[in-house]
């Protein structure tokens, strides 16, 4: 197998160039999409490029305390951009979100970490770090997707949430379709990605392990526990997500309040 082949500045000054076709294409064809895609190669480039020296200082540490603070600077920013797609009108929303996706994430790792991957010390930033930010990225997507659905079908179905409590139903009861239906938006689209991975295309987890000179099969396998870990986490997101999110629109008499 051929070895690694590194890029250098050079290289990436030539993948900058496909962004600058881009934009040239966007301004030939009048599209207006030129401001945004300067702005997103400059955010891709900067945002990537400190990433690699934080991991790399992080690595070389390899102290607790730092993994930890690196998991707990990126738990937040995905809970606020959750939060934020969300709504941020709601009081409590962003400890909310940040609970469900911290519960989520940790229970994921704990397993896969303490029955799968088993390494040395569970805090080993080689595989932590990854697959953490993996289930974040995917778990604050979700959440955002959840809770938005849920949100905006209470604030719309309010007259029909009302009949069912003067029924007798519980705010619970009055809401169940309604969660369940915003509970499959958020995991829309991790069920399509299973059902039609490496059907339609490479994953990028696969293709950037083979990039690196990772046999295929162990490459593979990454995949699939890492496609498992998203689908758990997703889920278990989403539950406490709307379930939080509903007992927000009731007071502690039963009514609805929003």
């Amino acid at each position: 197998m051929q070895e690694l082949i590194k890029l250098d500045l050079v290289d990436l000054a030539f993948a900058v160039g496909l962004m600058g076709v881009a934009i040239g294409l966007s301004a030939w064809e009048r599209i207006g999409l030129e401001l945004n895609l300067a702005l997103a190669t400059g955010r891709t480039f900067l945002q990537l490029a400190i990433l690699g020296y934080v991991l790399e200082f992080i690595f070389t540490l390899d102290n607790l305390w730092a993994v930890l603070a690196i998991l707990g600077v990126m738990l937040t920013i995905s809970a606020i951009v959750a939060r934020n797609r969300i709504t941020p009108k709601i009081p409590q929303m962003l400890p909310l979100v940040w609970g469900s996706i911290f519960v989520s994430t940790t229970l994921t790792l704990v397993y896969t970490n303490i029955l799968i991957i088993q390494p040395d010390r569970w805090f080993e930033p080689q595989y932590v770090i990854p697959l953490a930010g993996i289930v974040l990225g995917n778990a604050m997507n979700a959440a955002a997707l959840a809770g938005e659905r849920l949100v905006s079908v209470i604030n719309a179905s309010q007259l029909e949430i009302e009949t069912h409590l003067s029924l007798g139903a519980t705010p619970q009861q009055a809401i169940a379709q309604y969660r369940k239906d915003a509970v499959r938006a958020g995991l829309i689209p991790t069920v399509n990605q299973m059902m039609l991975i490496a059907m339609v295309s490479l994953p990028g987890i696969t293709s950037g392990q083979l990039l690196s000179g990772t046999p295929a099969r162990e490459a593979v396998s990454y995949q699939i526990l890492i496609m498992f870990m998203i689908a758990f986490a997703n889920l278990l997101t989403t539950l406490l997500v709307t379930r939080g999110i509903y007992r927000q629109f009731f007071n502690s008499s039963a009514q609805l309040v929003r």
